[in-house]
């Protein structure tokens, strides 16, 4: 087994299947399925979910709202994310706690990091909402973060894509894909892994990223038993 804690980041977009926005069931209990296997081989899993799906603070921001409001919006569009993905983990028998970055007692617990850090070694799964609590971070860096406070040995970026291009290979035929990348490579060719905050906070701390394909059965499996999938930042 090469990791036995992980942080999984997932985009809000991920919980949408084919649907132009909202929460596809479907999709939710794919994820949920595929947590629930690594959870069977004894691997810590801390999951950080994005709301874009819902609403996402920037383009409110672009749009004319107060920034602050937007990004407040979309940390409450985490949240509902946050619930769904813990119904379904729940629903197949897999014990889940939400714990969130603003306080909401009646919805989730708030988030202490020892307390979170007791649930993982308690066999549960931690989904952290609501992102880092504060406006103008991604979920993106609240990822980065958690990981590195709850000691996991990778952050999983699951997209629909199976690694890193030098382009993005549905548009350029000519995309090259890394099965390798440094942090350092991949902030200077503006490759869009993860915003720039959450991979300096990653290459300060030595916390290696892998990007891969959570569409693909039994990836999530393979990639943390140390099999080759998707692009491994590091």
């Amino acid at each position: 087994m090469k990791f036995k804690r992980i942080l999984l980041k997932l985009s809000g977009e991920a919980l949408m299947g084919e649907q132009k926005g909202g929460i596809d069931p479907a999709v939710v209990n794919m994820i949920a399925l595929q947590v629930k296997a690594i959870r069977e081989l004894g691997i810590d899993v801390g999951l950080v979910i994005g709301g874009g799906n819902i609403f996402r603070g920037v383009a409110g921001a672009t749009k004319g709202m107060d920034r602050v409001t937007a990004d407040h919006m979309g940390m409450l569009a985490t949240m509902i994310n946050a619930l769904a993905l813990q119904d379904a983990l729940e629903q197949k028998g897999v014990q889940t706690r939400v714990m969130s970055g603003i306080e909401m007692p009646k919805v989730a617990e708030s988030y202490i990091r020892r307390r979170a850090v007791r649930h993982l070694e308690k066999g549960r799964v931690v989904i952290f909402g609501s992102g880092t609590g504060n406006p103008y971070f991604s979920t993106d860096t609240a990822a980065a973060l958690r990981a590195n406070e709850i000691n996991a040995e990778v952050v999983m970026k699951a997209t629909n894509v199976d690694g890193i291009y030098s382009a993005d290979p549905r548009k350029d035929p000519a995309a090259v894909k890394f099965d390798r990348i440094s942090y350092q490579e991949v902030l200077e060719k503006g490759l869009r892994v993860m915003d720039a905050a959450a991979i300096a906070l990653c290459m300060e701390n030595r916390l290696p990223i892998l990007v891969f394909d959570l569409n693909v059965p039994g990836n999530l499996v393979a990639a943390v038993q140390g099999e080759v999938v998707g692009t491994l930042v590091g």
